[in-house]
Order: C-alpha cells, then structure tokens, then sequence
C-alpha cells in the first residue's frame, strides 16, 4: 500500500460535513479501491464552535484557510467555501502555489478564474479537479473529459439549476404564480442566501461555462454567455406551453457554429416528451451530444450532501490512484479564446402577449412580424373577461435578430397592452 492521503477540508458546510462522514463510514472501501489510506490532517472553517453534527477532534483546526492549504501535512487541498474571490481563491492560489493538489466544488471561482488557476496548477504539476462544481453528483465533467474524450462535441445542454427547477415544476403541478412558489422554495431553503444566482441563471451559467471549456478547448468565458433567468415566466406561460405539448425550463446550451462559440442559459420551451420535458422537481440533466456517440443523457442529483460529496470523493479518488492531466481537458496554453457569436442559429419561438382588444389589433401584429421575415406557424387567442386579449404565437424557425426586430416595432402598433414574453424552442 501507497503512503496515506493527507487532506484538509476547507469549509464544513453541508458538503464538507458530508465529505468527512464518507471518509469515515466508507474508509475500508476508499482503501481498497485507491490503494491508499485516505485521512484527514486538518480542516477549516468559519465557526469552530459550531455544532456540525461530526467530531472534529480528531483534526487540527486553522482558522484561516491559506494557512491551511500550506500544511506540510496536507497533500490535497479540499475547498468548499465558495465565492469567486476572498478567501476561497487565496487558498486555492497558495495550494497550488505549495505543490498541493486541489479539490474543488467552487463553479463561480472557476467560471472567472478558471484560465489563470489552469495555467498555474499545470506549471505546478499538481491536479485541480472540480467534478463536484457542475451538476453535483453527475459525473459529467468525467464523462466529458474521459469517457468521450474520442468525440467531437457538438452541443452541451441541460437543466444546472435544481431550484429553478422545482419552481417551474412546482408552477405547473401547483397551479400558483412564481411568487408563491418562489417564497415556498425560499421557506424551505432551495434558494442562495442571494436568490438572485439561482433565478437570475448566475448559478448555471457558471456551470455552462466550465462545460463549454472542457467540451470545445477554449478559455472559459462566463462573460460571453447570453444570461436570461426564470423572473418573467408566469402561471400562464406554464399552462400554454402544456397546452401546446412543451414544458419551460431554465437550459443552458453550448454548441460551436461557423459563427463563433454560442452559449446561453435562458428559459426554453422543450417538448413535454423529451427527457428534458420530462424531468421534475430538483434534479439535475445534462444532455452531451458527439461526432461517433451520438446523444447520451446524464440525469441525478444536483445538490445536497451526499451526491455532492460524493463528486468531491471522486476527485480525491482519482488524485490517490495518481489520475492527473490537464484541468480542462487539454492543456490551458492551448484552449483557444473563443469568438462570441453574434446570432444564434435559427429556431422557433413562442411568443405571449396581451393585445388591446379592438378591430384590426392582430392584423397590425402578424404584418410586423411578416415584415421583419418572422412567419406565423400556429396561434392562438383565449377567450377573456378582460379589456386585452391573450395570444399566443408560435414561429417558424427564424434569427433571434429577426424576431428583436419585430418586437421593437410591435411597440409602435399602439395595439400592445403589455409586454410581450418571448422564449425559444429548443430542439432536443
């Protein structure tokens, strides 16, 4: 048997606390699959008195984490404080900087210093390893840099964010307004401590760029992701797109075109009958599709102690078995920068808008959108008690800029009674 596997954890959150009970119940197991002793040398974190539900006796205590990850005892650095800045990165930056290995579940710190931290730990000749950071206990980042390391990467897409899933599910079964759903799932504590990562699409969107790297060889670009969250998506959306045999989610896709690397989170309609469509409550599904395999589909858990520890463990895992290589598949000197497209490839849209009700009002909203290219595939009006009338459009295929283009001049027909709410059809 190898030397033992000295660790210190940084951040005795839920995940932290849920890496240092499967090191303890499962340490014959870890042993013998890894061929060495996994042991914790010492850990960090806010609080010391704090009750964590584990002993942490047995451990030396740092109250601050840079000290931590330069212990001589310390082999691998495991973080999970999270935070893209401040402590977290300080870290992670001497860890590597000492010639520790890191373990990671920090998405926001590698979706905007994912490039420099590459650059630095494969100069170093230690592994950063972060499966843990997108899709919690998917083995995605595994499957995209391992198992299909033979494929060319078409398109990357999924649902990353477990909250807004279950609000849109949740709308849908429920029949309540996002509101209420929003203020159930914040009771019952799916939400950040700022909503605004989990609805806004931040939190997936971190998630997408670490994909995006990995799957095309290019330098991760959060910034060059079109970010729209689920704010606007209301009961009524919810019931027509069931009406018209779709279901709304929050989906990130990532693809390469002709014209540069696409990436957007946004909420998308799918079709109630794909494995998207029918994917319920807090559960995570990444769709990968290659050149020789295909479509495959990654569906689990995506958060919560166990499945997200369980990612950490994978990590230090494979750092014991002696796994290294470069942290976004290829070597960080070689991803390209990447050209952000400038139009998406075309796709149909569905569009809701409320419209005075009056002669002629449709009319003036079908000629725009003839004039702007955009066509009509199939509409429909509800009966209404109100002074506006709902509709609902869907398109045929057409450019995003197309379809700008006819909604800024629907605001001078003087027939709109509102906003309209305009979400694409993915094709999946």
């Amino acid at each position: 048997m190898s030397q033992p596997l000295r660790l210190g954890i940084a951040g005795l959150g839920t995940v932290g606390v849920g890496v240092v009970r499967i090191l303890r119940q499962q340490a014959a197991l870890l042993t013998a699959r890894t061929g060495a002793k996994l042991t914790i040398s010492a850990v960090s974190a806010r609080s010391k008195g704090r009750d964590r539900g584990v002993s942490l006796s047995g451990y030396a205590w740092e109250d601050d984490p840079v000290v931590l990850a330069k212990r001589d005892d310390v082999d691998v650095y495991v973080e999970l404080m999270g935070g893209e800045d401040g402590p977290a990165k300080a870290s992670v930056e001497a860890a590597i900087a000492a010639g520790k290995h890191v373990v990671t579940a920090n998405k926001a710190m590698l979706a905007l210093h994912g490039q420099a931290l590459a650059e630095a730990a494969e100069a170093t000749g230690v592994a950063l390893r972060y499966e843990a950071a997108v899709a919690g206990g998917i083995p995605v980042i595994k499957s995209l840099m391992e198992g299909l390391a033979g494929n060319e990467i078409t398109r990357v897409m999924g649902v990353m964010n477990g909250s807004c899933n279950y609000i849109l599910t949740r709308m849908e079964s429920s029949g309540k307004t996002y509101q209420d759903i929003f203020a159930e799932a914040d009771g019952l504590g799916y939400l950040e401590a700022d909503p605004q990562l989990d609805v806004g699409g931040i939190d997936a969107a971190h998630k997408l760029a670490i994909l995006s790297s990995i799957a095309f060889g290019t330098r991760v670009d959060f910034d060059g992701i079109q970010l729209e969250g689920i704010e606007r998506v209301s009961i009524d959306d919810i019931r027509a797109a069931a009406d018209m045999g779709y279901k709304i989610k929050l989906l990130g896709v990532t693809e390469k075109t002709g014209r540069g690397l696409e990436q957007r989170m946004q909420p998308c309609l799918v079709p109630d009958t794909s494995p998207l469509g029918q994917l319920e409550g807090g559960t995570n599904m990444v769709v990968i599709e290659g050149d020789a395999v295909g479509q495959i589909v990654l569906r689990g858990a995506g958060a919560g102690e166990g499945p997200t520890a369980s990612a950490v463990l994978a990590d230090i895992c494979d750092i014991a078995r002696g796994v290294r290589g470069p942290v976004f598949g290829q070597p960080a000197s070689t991803l390209e920068t990447s050209t952000r497209a400038s139009s998406q490839r075309p796709a149909a849209y569905y569009l809701r808008m409320a419209l005075v009700d009056k002669p002629g009002a449709l009319a003036k909203i079908a000629t725009v959108l003839g004039e702007a290219g955009v066509s009509i595939y199939r509409m429909r009006q509800y009966e209404h008690d109100e002074p506006s009338a709902p509709v609902l459009i869907v398109t045929h295929k057409t450019t995003r800029a197309a379809l700008d283009a006819a909604l800024d001049a629907m605001d001078g027909t003087g027939v709109l009674a509102g906003a309209p709410v305009a979400l694409r059809i993915e094709e999946v």
